[in-house]
């Protein structure tokens, strides 16, 4: 269920008792930490507690629930936020441990009709980009116990 060397692996491992100002909920099946880029104001990673690289490689019933909570953290990132389009994104090629990109859109955003990607890329190499997709128009700490806010009203599962 863990591999020794996988940084979702690590990461989740290390939370156990811990407080993490990144921690947006811990589903029982996946983990919402609040994501780097809060140019993307809300963007999210939910990452799988069991480690697979695949979703077709989880039993059904947890992928089912595993999905349910993507769709929750979802819905709490469009009632907190409002952008106009959420991207998702379920990647894996650098880090093959199931984990979804949510990455809300917003009408500001000269780059909106283009793959965020394009900017992160971009930004490995920037750093005056870097910094600008780094900070949203909020702090992390707000920006993430909003989220917990409205995951609890909406009786989010905890584990």
């Amino acid at each position: 269920m863990v591999s020794s060397d996988c940084p979702f692996c690590s990461r989740i491992t290390s939370l156990s008792g811990q407080p993490d100002p990144d921690v947006v909920w811990r589903f029982p099946h996946s983990v919402a930490l609040l994501g780097t880029w809060q140019h993307y104001h809300g963007y999210c990673i939910l990452v799988s507690r069991r480690h697979a690289t695949e979703l077709s490689v989880l039993p059904d019933a947890e992928r089912r629930a595993y999905l349910d909570e993507m769709c929750l953290l979802a819905r709490a990132i469009e009632l907190c936020f409002r952008p106009y389009k959420l991207n998702y994104e379920l990647l894996g090629n650098q880090v093959p441990h199931l984990h979804w990109h949510l990455f809300p859109r917003y009408f500001d955003d000269p780059e909106r009709l283009k793959p965020v990607w394009l900017a992160l890329d971009r930004a490995e190499s920037d750093s005056s980009l870097r910094g600008r997709l780094e900070i949203g128009p909020g702090d992390r700490k707000t920006t993430a116990a909003t989220l917990r806010r409205q995951l609890q009203a909406m009786g989010a599962p905890t584990a």
